[in-house]
């Protein structure tokens, strides 16, 4: 295993005034952080967000509903939210202005120095960000979740000015924010697996690809990085940093390998599997990721295995979350793009009822359908993308195909059709914003369905 070794400074802080486009939960940190910092600040926003009233609070003046090109004239930097386009009229402008556009991700690095594990892929993200916070949170060291796990790296920035211990920051890396990252440079870079994902804004799998590398672009000798030995375009991430490969698939030269069901750390046992509370193969890799992280950064293999004996589900990610009448319950709303509903499919043990479906994100279903055929007695079709996936799926030739007006339609019909040892199974492939604010208020109302069923 290789070790941390780099100790870096930040860069300063680009020029001021600034302007912040995108005034959603990243881009208000964003202005907060500069306006503690004593620095002119401008926000503007092409829609009508929440949670404005912590900047009027902080004394920042802003404009909504305006695409914001008016306010460039004198503005040195313009700091663009994730959520924001490159294509958006703003920075389109500000570019052909020739003025910096920098992403929240990259001011929040900028402005404090602690430890940065930061944490890419198109799946699993989420679950070993928290995964690996955990470790140094059970190991007693100060640790700080960050990044698109909902917690701006800016506000994690004002913590820290306003002497609070953030101890490591391990942060989720979204191919969003690393687009727009310029000097991001973590301590440890994880990236996790590579699938076709937000090819709307992305355009083709070549550039989604390139936002993610942005993630090793800047890591120096005595970095390291954490890849996928499994994952074939993962495995060959180029990076001056030291690596450490893991793999679930006996990759050879992998620091961390699985044999039988027992995880290895250079072919000494860490952990069985059947000892840790998340299940499913793909969360086996998951904990190997985030083992590989913590041990990096000065944890022991001990301390790793009693945090990984304690880690709690994610919500919505791969979740259980009911038995009935011993048919199971699992909630994995986060599966917003095919490979996330692949790997669901590929961690269950038990015969299937999947509901599919949602918003696009223009994405073919085909894949699925080797999977489903092999795995799924029966299909639940919601969403506007229902009928698109049901014709894809026909060459499955599932038993039970069902096209339901409502996600609680689909959980009273896949669970009237489930029969005991099998498992209701809520991975999308889809986003969720056709019926509902995002993946998170999908996976509620899918519990409080099924908590229904059992009322």
């Amino acid at each position: 295993m290789e070790y941390v070794r780099s100790s870096k400074a930040r860069p300063p802080l680009p020029q001021g005034p600034f302007l912040v486009v995108g005034l959603a939960r990243s881009g208000v940190a964003a202005a907060r952080a500069l306006k503690a910092h004593g620095e002119a600040v401008f926000g503007v926003d092409s829609g009508e967000p929440e949670g404005l009233e912590l900047l009027r609070e902080s004394g920042i003046d802003f404009e909504t509903s305006v695409p914001g090109t008016d306010r460039l004239d004198g503005v040195a930097t313009v700091i663009k939210s994730p959520g924001v386009p490159e294509s958006a009229e703003v920075i389109d402008e500000a570019s052909r202005r020739g003025l910096p556009v920098i992403g929240e991700l990259e001011l929040g690095w900028r402005m404090f120095e602690a430890p940065v594990v930061a944490i890419t892929g198109t799946n699993g993200k989420t679950t070993t960000t928290e995964l690996t916070a955990h470790l140094f949170r059970s190991a007693g060291r100060p640790v700080s979740a960050a990044g698109n796990v909902g917690h701006p790296v800016c506000e994690v920035a004002m913590e820290a000015a306003a002497g609070r211990e953030v101890g490591t920051v391990v942060c989720e890396c979204s191919s969003f924010q690393l687009e727009d990252s310029v000097e991001f440079s973590p301590e440890v870079a994880v990236f996790l697996n590579l699938g076709p994902d937000h090819l709307d804004r992305h355009g083709d799998m070549g550039s989604y690809l390139e936002a993610k590398l942005r993630i090793f672009a800047n890591q120096v000798e005595g970095d390291v990085a954490v890849l996928n030995a499994d994952d074939p375009q993962v495995a060959v991430s180029e990076t001056t940093a030291a690596k450490i490969r893991f793999s679930t698939a006996g990759a050879e030269g992998a620091e961390l390998t699985l044999d039988g069901e027992t995880i290895l750390v250079d072919g000494e046992p860490l952990i069985e599997v059947s000892e840790m509370q998340i299940i499913g193969r793909h969360n086996v890799a998951n904990a190997m990721a985030g083992a590989a992280s913590a041990i990096a950064l000065g944890l022991s293999t001990d301390e790793v295995a009693e945090g990984l004996k304690s880690f709690p589900p994610v919500p919505h990610r791969y979740e259980p979350i009911a038995e009935i009448e011993e048919v199971v319950f699992i909630n994995d709303s986060k599966a917003t793009n095919v490979d996330a509903t692949l790997a669901a499919i590929d961690s269950s043990d038990r015969t299937l009822h999947l509901i599919l479906g949602g918003s696009t994100k223009g994405e073919p279903f085909d894949e699925l359908v080797g999977p489903v055929a092999a795995h799924c007695r029966g299909i639940y079709l919601i969403g506007v993308t229902a009928n698109e996936i049901g014709k894809a799926l026909e060459p499955a030739g599932v038993e039970i195909v069902r096209y339901c007006e409502d996600l609680e339609a689909a959980v009273s019909e896949a669970a009237g059709a489930a029969t005991p040892g099998e498992a209701v199974l809520l991975s999308p492939a889809c986003a969720s914003f056709d019926q509902f604010k995002n993946y998170e208020d999908r996976g509620d109302s899918f519990r409080r369905f099924v908590e229904d069923l059992d009322g």
